[in-house]
């Protein structure tokens, strides 16, 4: 069976002392986070902070693990395909918030009761406990 890694980010900011949580659009009209698979030489921290950069424009640094989420799921080619995708708490140090548009609808900063709530209700369900844990980390409840 083939397994596929992925890496991606609970990315976040604070303005004037207000935090701000990003999330994106994906192209099939959900809420997600960014995140894309490893390329070859590239350990799992690398591939979430390029592929934050490469959807998103925002360069972050990884402040903690946030969880890992495991998965099967059917390619056309390949067949059944193991599937895991690693999160990290990245923090925004620089950039220019654009979206890809090639991979994403859009991409968009809130603060975080916001955030939680867009997740919630068209957010993946298995994205859920990375959101609820990386707002944790940050000291937000939900």
């Amino acid at each position: 069976m083939r397994k596929e890694i992925s890496a991606g980010g609970v990315v976040f900011r604070r303005i004037g002392g207000q935090l701000e949580i990003q999330l994106i659009l994906d192209r099939y009209g959900k809420i997600s986070m960014a995140k894309g698979k490893m390329e070859p030489g590239e350990t799992v921290e690398q591939t979430a902070l390029r592929e934050i950069e490469e959807e998103t424009g925002i360069i972050g640094s990884i402040i903690s693990p946030v969880d890992i989420i495991k998965y099967m799921y059917n390619h056309p080619i390949h067949g059944q395909v193991q599937k895991e995708v690693h999160y990290y708490l990245v923090e925004a140090v620089g950039g220019s918030h654009r979206p890809q548009v090639e991979e994403i609808s859009g991409v968009a900063w809130y603060e975080p009761l916001e955030a939680w709530l867009r997740q919630d209700q068209n957010g993946y369900d298995n994205n859920d406990r990375i959101v609820r844990k990386g707002l944790s980390l940050l000291g937000i409840e939900v």
